[in-house]
C-alpha cells in the first residue's frame, strides 16, 4: 500500500468525518470546512511540528488540500436524507482514517530514521490528532479518550513498523486491515480501556440523607 493511497484514504475520511460533525452541530459553511480540513491536516501538522518538519510543508500537498476541499463541499451540497445514510458507516470511515494515517505517520518517521519511541508518537499523533482536534473545536469530548479503544490501535501500527515487522507494501496492506478490523470490533464489541472515577463530590441522594440526619438531631 504506497503513501499516496494511504494519505488519500486518510485525507477523505476525516475531512468526510469534520464536515458531518460541523453540520450535525449546525455550524455555517466556513466552519464546516474549517472542521473538515482541521481534521483532515490537523494530525500530521502537530506530528510535523514535533518531529522538525516545516509547517509550510503543507501548502505544498496540492492534491490533498484539494481532495479535502472537495470531500467537504461534495458532502455539503449532499440532500439530508442522503447524510443520515450516511452516518451508520461514518464510524467506519473514521476508522479507515485511523488506519491511514497512523501507518502514514510510522512511514513517515520510520523513513527519516528516527527512534522507535518517536515513530510510534508519530503514529498516534497522525492517527488521533485531527479526531483530536476536530471534536475539540466542535465542543464535544475527544472520542479517543471515552470511547472504544482508538489510539491503542495506532501504536500497533508504531510499533510494527517501527521494529521492522511489517516493512513493505504488501504487509503495510495487512497492517491497514488488521487495523480497520480490531478498530470495528471494539466498536461493536464495546471494548474499553481501564477508567478510573474520582468521585469527590456526595450524589443528590447522600445530600439528602445527611441533611435529613442533621434534621433529627436538631430535633432531639
Amino acid at each position: 500500500m504506497t503513501w499516496d493511497v494511504l494519505s488519500l484514504m486518510g485525507i477523505v475520511a476525516f475531512a468526510a468525518s469534520g464536515a458531518i460533525i460541523a453540520m450535525e452541530e449546525e455550524y455555517d459553511i466556513f466552519g464546516v470546512a474549517v472542521l473538515g480540513m482541521a481534521a483532515a491536516f490537523g494530525g500530521g501538522v502537530v506530528r510535523n511540528l514535533f518531529i522538525g518538519i516545516p509547517i509550510t510543508s503543507l501548502w505544498s500537498q496540492g492534491l490533498l488540500l484539494n481532495t479535502a476541499l472537495a470531500t467537504i463541499f461534495l458532502l455539503y451540497l449532499f440532500p439530508a436524507v442522503w447524510i443520515r445514510k450516511w452516518q451508520p458507516i461514518a464510524t467506519f470511515f473514521d476508522a479507515v482514517g485511523l488506519a491511514a494515517f497512523s501507518i502514514q505517520g510510522a512511514l513517515f518517521a520510520a523513513r527519516m530514521e528516527l527512534p522507535v519511541g518517536v515513530v510510534i508518537f508519530a503514529s498516534v499523533v497522525t492517527g488521533i490528532g485531527g479526531g483530536v482536534i476536530r471534536d475539540v473545536l466542535a465542543g464535544r469530548k475527544p472520542l479517543v479518550f471515552r470511547d472504544e479503544i482508538y489510539a491503542l490501535w495506532a501504536m500497533l501500527a508504531g510499533i510494527s513498523l517501527g521494529f521492522g515487522w511489517m516493512d513493505g507494501q504488501i504487509r503495510s496492506a495487512v497492517l491497514f486491515a488488521v487495523i480497520l478490523t480490531m478498530r470495528m470490533l471494539s466498536v461493536y464489541y464495546g471494548w474499553k480501556l481501564p477508567r478510573r472515577k474520582l468521585d469527590f463530590h456526595q450524589s443528590a441522594d447522600q445530600r439528602r440523607l445527611a441533611a435529613g440526619g442533621k434534621e433529627e438531631e436538631r430535633a432531639l
